[in-house]
């Protein structure tokens, strides 16, 4: 599914180079846009990095290995390292998408590689019949 933004990648730069300009400080330029500080910091970095390409919004979801999952899940939870420089360090979308990571390593289930599917955390129970439904509902309620 396409992502959409409320900004195009010329707006994003109009906006940067508001500040850049010295015409207004990083708060104001958020207020006036309706931003996050952090979004116009994410901005700032993939521009700098990037060019205007940087601020362009992705068709699709970044797809990430395994290992580099498993790695800046680690990297974060020992502490080496902060949400803001795993995301960079690693060229991941989002801190959401690091913290998706971690929620799911620590709730013991497998990362996998983007793109595999779901895997389940739960063991594949067995079929009930709807009497044995219904005796569970009752002996739940006694």
């Amino acid at each position: 599914m396409p992502r959409k933004s409320k900004y195009s990648a010329k707006e994003k730069y109009k906006i940067l180079m508001e500040h850049e300009n010295g015409m207004r400080v990083i708060n104001r330029i958020c207020h006036k846009y309706g931003i996050d500080r952090a979004t116009f910091q994410i901005w700032r970095y993939k521009y700098n990095k990037y060019g205007i390409e940087g601020l362009r919004v992705l068709k699709a979801n970044k797809k990430y290995s395994k290992e580099l999952k498993e790695k800046a899940v680690k990297e974060y939870l020992s502490g080496e390292s902060s949400l803001n420089e795993i995301v960079r360090k690693y060229e991941i979308s989002s801190k959401s998408v690091v913290l998706q990571w971690i929620t799911r390593y620590n709730s013991h289930r497998e990362l996998t590689a983007t793109g595999k599917g779901m895997n389940k955390s739960m063991t594949k129970g067995r079929t009930t019949t709807w009497k044995e439904r219904l005796e569970i509902v009752l002996y739940c309620k006694r």
